[in-house]
């Protein structure tokens, strides 16, 4: 991080804490439709919680701002009082490296609608096989595994993917992310 600028720092830990606390609704959401349809109800709305490394990436453009973003959005929601507890911020490391893989193979200079789409299905990935052996999806018949593995792929790409490019692309258009790298992409996208 020694080429970061302070201001992509602090602009990375207030989308952090922002969405800590995102995650943290997210949560009593899935609870709540969890009680009516069990828990193949988490997958729908799982992309959430991959978004801030999206966002943060997308806006910033170095490496180490997926996984650095959603380790702290974890970390955050520790704080606030996710009863899962500290094994939460391992779950927001994982969810970060894999948005990061993705970002890693186009070596932080691709970031298009379907890159992003991507990391949120790496993200997908990564957190699918940590939560299935923790999360004791083994207990599941196979079909109802893939069913949430698929919903949790289209999640990570529509929410997170989708989703992510669509806060940031807001953001950008109101001026307020002038002096960042997808500023500067902008700029030259369109003077080209």
């Amino acid at each position: 991080m020694n080429s970061w600028k302070l201001k992509e720092i602090v602009l990375m830990s207030l989308f952090a804490v922002v969405f800590g606390i995102v995650y943290l609704l997210f949560l009593h959401v899935g609870n709540i439709w969890a009680g009516f349809i069990g828990p193949i109800a988490y997958e729908w709305i799982f992309g959430i919680w991959f978004i801030v490394s999206i966002i943060c990436m997308y806006i910033i453009r170095k490496p180490g701002a997926a996984v650095v973003s959603e380790t702290i959005a974890a970390a955050i929601e520790v704080l606030l009082g996710n009863a899962v507890g500290p094994r939460l911020i391992l779950s927001g490391v994982v969810q970060g490296l894999g948005a990061e893989a993705v970002f890693a193979t186009t070596r932080y200079k691709l970031f298009d609608m379907w890159v992003l789409m991507l990391a949120g299905v790496g993200s997908s990935i990564f957190s699918f096989v940590y939560g299935y052996f923790l999360g004791g999806f083994a207990v599941y018949s196979t079909g109802y595994v893939a069913l949430m593995f698929g919903i949790r792929i289209l999640s990570g790409a529509l929410l997170a993917g989708v989703g992510g490019k669509a806060v940031a692309d807001g953001l950008l258009a109101t001026g307020s992310l002038r002096g960042y790298a997808i500023a500067r992409a902008k700029k030259g996208e369109a003077s080209a």
